[in-house]
């Protein structure tokens, strides 16, 4: 099921973070993506305690990406890490790169 429902959301031309809405760097992650200027329905955050298997989805999200901790931010089909490797990523200047290659952004 978790398997399933996470495989769903991951799509090439879209940014998908699997979030915790408690979680501060989760915050921080929804934050900085909602500043960037994403097309209609090309950014969704999912709220991973909404489906009531939060340990299933967090057990494959370790099995996918290496690491259970949220945020897990996909752009397209690959998981960049979580919100310290998205910061790094934008102040490196490679995450506006990253989405206009996606075709992303408006």
């Amino acid at each position: 099921m978790a398997q399933a429902f996470v495989n769903s959301k991951i799509q090439p031309g879209k940014v998908v973070v699997f979030i915790i809405p408690t979680c501060p760097y989760c915050r921080r992650a929804q934050e900085l993506l909602s500043q960037q200027p994403f097309k209609q329905g090309l950014l969704e955050f999912i709220n991973i305690t909404a489906h009531g298997d939060t340990n299933d989805i967090q057990d494959y999200l370790q099995q996918l990406t290496g690491a259970r901790t949220v945020p897990r931010v996909f752009i397209g089909k690959e998981c960049i890490g979580g919100c310290s490797d998205l910061v790094n990523m934008h102040e490196k200047r490679e995450l506006l790169t990253r989405l206009k290659q996606i075709r992303a952004l408006q």
